[in-house]
């Protein structure tokens, strides 16, 4: 981080940033890093992986370890608690006592690992730690162990302030990587002392990059299903059986001909497809102009390999692994070794399969349509049969709070000097679908340390050390904004009546800011719309021609517009950014419902108002934000 970052940037929560940059990173270098050095290696495999994890006692070592170092780390006010039932796997909850604050804040990390999975480099392994080049190697360092320190730490770098703070509740569950099967047991055992949190913070998913904080906006579903297809009761000699038996490879090969294009690699069937949100079609264009093709390049490539959509443009390419169906095959049974393989026909062969759902998809549907698809008509009368492993479904992140915006942005330019990212995540955390349903009016910061080659679920695992320490401040930082945030209740309780004064304010108080408006653009996806132009409160509903405002810059809609532009003013280039701010997705709700905007502005410099926007100035148009949402 650079000192003037720190200097230049005051958080609402009066925290002084430099003194939790160095705690922090003091914290991590000292405290964090040795144990969870040691936490990588307890091989504490999830259930699902691992027949034994309820006697092997590998399960309890690592939840033990945590609880301790918990424990020693003396936060006020703070109830460690280990709870295990029998035949369920461990819970690790800690409750903080809320200190001159009237909101709640959970935190939320998982303590058991995927498996090895494979060969890991010379010199590293699984479970035996190796710092090299700023990274910490090992199963678990960043899927998730890391989380369990980031969380404990942010609360801890509050207090070492003596900041106001939320009433906190951490939750650390052993089976996230076996679906969370044992949690909404627990969940309804502790409902009294979870509560009702206003903001819920995960620490399992992943980043675009390491310059910078990430917040995840989706999560894809999830449907896993073994498929096993049997043409013979037993073996039979390839010579004599082949060419009249067939062969139950190639029966589930026209089988995931179903599913799949196996030419273009995309799903076939159109009701494992769901429709992108506007918004999420914008931020995946941001998000390119950010990464560019470190989103492909990040995957090990043959020579020569290249992705599934070869000449798409990068934003394509983040959408497919995040709200685009995918087929992969995860497993194989019935086939031998390649060194013990005869010639023989085999009876029968199971295949593991993964399909990714788009997050807004109801996987128990999709589930049914699996097996419908795969079991009617069975090919040449083969006897097919299909098992359901697991179900989750995806998760669409809801509105977010015009104070969890600002506090994000300004966490992100305090420890990153750069401002925050967003982006859907390909993977799944069963979790957060469950969250929502329980807590419908929460706010949700999803994030995690899981970057570009982090290799989570892979061979050579890796936690970026830097990184990680950054977003354990960014996290403190957020959650101390949380405790004095007021000005939500106060913009809800203003009449609907007074939208009109509210958007004058949203205009004088853009241009009394320093920034000069262009435009504001309405984010209903249709083409041309605008709310307001050049500072004149005129509304454009329905969409007008593309029309140009300034001499050199020319409108077009949030769906079709690319995150980053040029324009010139005199003789000098300007980068022109956009930040959107998101009212609702709801695109096809009444647009007084469904009424998004996005604001471009530039400075006396060209510089970004939208990123770079005063505290005064969102203070002033955050009650016109909500009161214009609920009219």
């Amino acid at each position: 981080w650079s000192s003037s970052a720190l200097a230049a940037s005051p958080a609402p929560s009066e925290m002084d940033n430099s003194k939790t940059a160095a705690f922090v990173q003091k914290e991590w270098n000292e405290n964090v890093l040795p144990s969870l050095m040691d936490f990588v290696r307890i091989p504490n495999v999830s259930p699902a992986f691992d027949e034994a994890w309820d006697t092997n006692g590998l399960q309890m070592q690592a939840f033990e370890l945590v609880t301790k170092w918990a424990e020693a780390q003396q936060l006020e006010n703070c109830k460690v608690e280990l709870v295990k039932e029998a035949g369920r796997t461990p819970l690790l909850i800690l409750e903080v006592d809320a200190h001159e604050s009237e909101r709640a804040c959970m935190l939320y990390a998982h303590i058991d690992k995927q498996p090895p999975m494979g060969v890991w480099m010379e010199g590293l392994g699984p479970y035996e730690p190796a710092v090299k080049e700023g990274k910490l190697y090992g199963r678990g360092a960043v899927d998730d162990g890391y989380g369990f320190y980031c969380a404990v730490t942010s609360i801890k770098a509050i207090q070492a302030q003596r900041l106001p703070c939320p009433r906190i509740v951490m939750l650390f569950e052993g089976c996230e990587e076996s679906g969370s099967r044992d949690l909404p047991h627990y969940m309804d055992k502790l409902s009294e002392r979870i509560g009702s949190p206003d903001l819920i913070v995960c620490l399992d998913a992943g980043c675009g990059n390491y310059e910078q904080l990430w917040m995840t906006t989706s999560l894809r579903g999830n449907a896993t299903v073994l498929l096993t297809v049997q043409m013979l009761t037993e073996g039979a000699h390839s010579g004599t059986s082949s060419g009249i038996a067939p062969s139950s490879f190639r029966i589930c090969r026209e089988l995931l001909s179903r599913l799949e294009d196996e030419k273009s690699g995309l799903v076939v069937p159109a009701e494992f497809h769901a429709e992108v949100p506007p918004s999420r079609r914008s931020q995946a264009v941001a998000a390119a102009q950010i990464l560019g093709d470190t989103v492909v390049r990040q995957f090990p490539f043959v020579e020569g390999g290249h992705p599934v959509a070869k000449d798409a443009p990068i934003s394509e390419h983040i959408l497919s692994r995040t709200w685009r169906p995918a087929l992969s095959v995860t497993g194989c049974d019935g086939l031998p070794p390649t060194r013990v393989a005869g010639n023989v026909m085999l009876p029968l062969t199971t295949l593991k399969l993964s399909m990714r759902l788009p997050p807004s998809l109801d996987a128990t549907q999709a589930s049914q349509s699996l097996e419908r698809i795969l079991t009617s008509a069975p090919p040449q009368g083969a006897r097919i049969t299909l098992e359901h492993v697991a179900t989750g479904n995806g998760w669409h992140a809801p509105l977010e709070a015009a104070w969890l915006q600002e506090a994000v942005h300004t966490a992100s330019l305090t420890f990153f000097d750069k401002s925050c990212a967003y982006m859907g995540e390909g993977g799944s955390i069963p979790f957060m679908g469950m969250l929502l349903d329980m807590f419908p009016k929460a706010q949700f910061l999803v994030t995690g340390a899981a970057g570009p080659g982090s290799n989570m679920h892979a061979p050579n695992e890796f936690l970026h050390i830097d990184f990680s320490a950054r977003l354990a401040m960014c996290v403190a930082q957020v959650v101390a904004t949380l405790a004095t945030n007021k000005a939500g209740e106060a913009a809800r309780a203003k009449p609907a009546a007074a939208a009109a004064a509210d958007q004058k304010t949203f205009l004088t108080s853009f241009q009394r800011s320093g920034g000069q408006l262009f435009f504001v653009g309405c984010d209903c996806g249709k083409t041309g719309c605008v709310i307001f132009d050049q500072g004149k409160e005129r509304t454009y509903c329905p969409p007008v021609k593309v029309a140009k405002v300034e001499p050199n810059l020319r409108y077009f809609n949030a769906t079709a517009m690319a995150a980053q532009m040029r324009m010139r003013i005199g003789r000098v280039k300007h980068r022109l950014e956009f930040r959107f701010v998101e009212w609702a997705d709801a695109c096809s709700a009444p647009r007084s419902a469904a009424a998004g905007a996005w604001v471009v502005g530039v400075d006396g410099l060209g510089s970004l108002v939208g990123d770079l926007i005063t505290k005064r100035f969102l203070e002033q148009t955050q009650a016109c934000r909500e009161s214009n949402r609920a009219a």
